[in-house]
């Protein structure tokens, strides 16, 4: 090995023993009046000149008799005639931190000058490796999908009473298929369905059209969705409220990026005897 990686390696690890041992002294030898350090904590553009990281070095000393360790695991040193460098692995950390992540290991680059035929360090840049982003918790994804199919027929709720033709076809689907409580079997496509709402609206007159799923249960699952409830649907007039209760089901896709009724179901409970449609059921 190189006489000049030897003296290098030879500093660098007196160095970190006297870390260890909280020598402040033997750790100031060896480094410039106009020393830099890239510290762990902040601020950004760390300590600058030797009083500055003198400073850094107390609180450290007495975090470490905690019981924290400071010791290299690795260390290589690359030299030129008056400039080099070395790069460390460090165990820094207390009993516990080092037990739950061995491999958390602090990062180390050292820049060192020759200085009358001496070497002596004028940077060093300490960091850790950041943590990775934590997963979403699938929890906190399906209530932030719910809350927004929530709202989403919240909306439809509020639209109904003003006749919002456009705004009820909002989150439709152009592919949708809906079978409604009339005929034909199944409405396909959003023409379709808007034709049905068209008509709904229509036949209240002057009087007020409500829809609300008081009951309303949501489950998701990735891109798919279903909801379900109780529909009441009536209209409101001078002379008060009228209102029926049928069966409603709808099926939602997530596509690029935007919750989409592809399909709903719904119907009103029949009578076996005579086959009519019981409209004036109460949940």
């Amino acid at each position: 090995m190189h006489t000049d990686e030897v003296q290098i390696r030879d500093l660098i690890e007196r160095w970190a023993v006297a870390v260890h041992r909280g020598d402040l002294d033997a750790v100031l030898a060896d480094h410039s009046d106009d020393v830099t350090m890239f510290d762990v904590p902040p601020p950004s553009q760390g300590p600058r000149g030797l009083r500055a990281y003198r400073d850094v070095w107390p609180p450290f000393f007495e975090w470490q008799r905690s019981g924290a360790s400071f010791e290299l695991t690795s260390l290589e040193v690359t030299a030129g005639d008056d400039v080099a460098y070395a790069s460390a692995l460090v165990r820094c950390g207390t009993p516990a931190e080092l037990a739950a992540d061995p491999q958390n290991l602090l990062r180390l680059t050292i820049g060192l000058r020759k200085e009358q035929g001496r070497w002596i360090v004028a940077h060093e840049h300490h960091s850790f490796p950041s943590a990775p982003d934590p997963v979403p918790d699938a929890t906190d994804v399906a209530g932030a999908d719910e809350r927004e199919l929530r709202r989403i027929h919240e909306d439809w709720f509020d639209r109904t009473p003003a006749k919002d033709l456009d705004g009820l076809m909002a989150h439709i689907a152009e592919d949708v298929v809906s079978y409604e409580h009339d005929q034909p079997l199944q409405h396909v496509g959003l023409p379709a369905v808007r034709e049905v709402c068209r008509t709904g609206l229509e036949a209240a007159g002057a009087s007020t059209p409500v829809w609300t799923v008081p009951d309303l249960t949501i489950l998701t699952e990735g891109d798919l969705a279903v909801a379900w409830g109780l529909n009441r649907m009536g209209i409101r007039g001078p002379d008060g409220e009228q209102a029926s209760w049928s069966r409603g089901t709808r099926i939602f896709q997530r596509r690029r990026g935007e919750w989409e009724l592809v399909h709903q179901h719904l119907s009103y409970p029949y009578d076996p005897e005579t086959g009519a449609a019981q409209t004036d059921r109460q949940p």
